[in-house]
């Protein structure tokens, strides 16, 4: 992830990256499940894991893809990131822990939003950073008040794998 641009020091920004961090996190615990054979916890850590990016997509595209659109900046890529968020959730519906193909397709998934998180972090946050004037900044704030990181939620019991997110 980006460490030279000074993003991260826009607490909006820096909260979202913080989330890409953990969902990649989960994501490898999901994989290391999946190298132990253990399909039921690989789908639990996954289904908790989807709720993080369920609310993480939402805040970000309520703030500041909707803060870009509206300066009229990075419209083209934001259009371009929003379509990757759909075909992230369509990728994630067609999951099924039955599936001989499970964990391969998990694996492509995980792929696929490593590269989606890093165009984000490269791309259309630091731009958001040198472009977004206050109104755009009044958007992102308002985005991320109406809807909290995931980061703030209580830890899980130990020994719970339950999980109480769908999709």
């Amino acid at each position: 992830m980006c460490e030279y641009c000074g993003c991260k020091q826009m607490p909006a920004i820096g909260e979202l990256m913080a989330e890409h961090a953990a969902l990649l996190d989960e994501a490898s615990g999901v994989r290391g499940a999946l190298d132990a054979g253990d399909r039921t916890l690989a789908h639990e850590r996954l289904t908790a894991m989807v709720g993080h990016l369920v609310r993480h997509v939402d805040r970000e595209e309520a703030g500041v893809f909707t803060a870009l659109r509206e300066d009229g900046e990075f419209a083209d890529e934001v259009a371009a990131l929003e379509g990757e968020h759909r075909d992230l959730d369509s990728a994630i519906s067609a999951l099924d822990p039955s599936d001989p193909g499970y964990a391969d397709a998990v694996l492509r998934l995980f792929d696929d939003l490593a590269e989606h998180i890093e165009r984000e972090d490269l791309g259309v946050f630091p731009v958001s950073v040198v472009t977004l004037r206050s109104a755009g900044w009044d958007i992102v704030t308002r985005a991320h008040e109406a809807s909290p990181t995931f980061l703030d939620d209580p830890a899980p019991t130990t020994g719970d794998h339950s999980c109480s997110h769908s999709h």
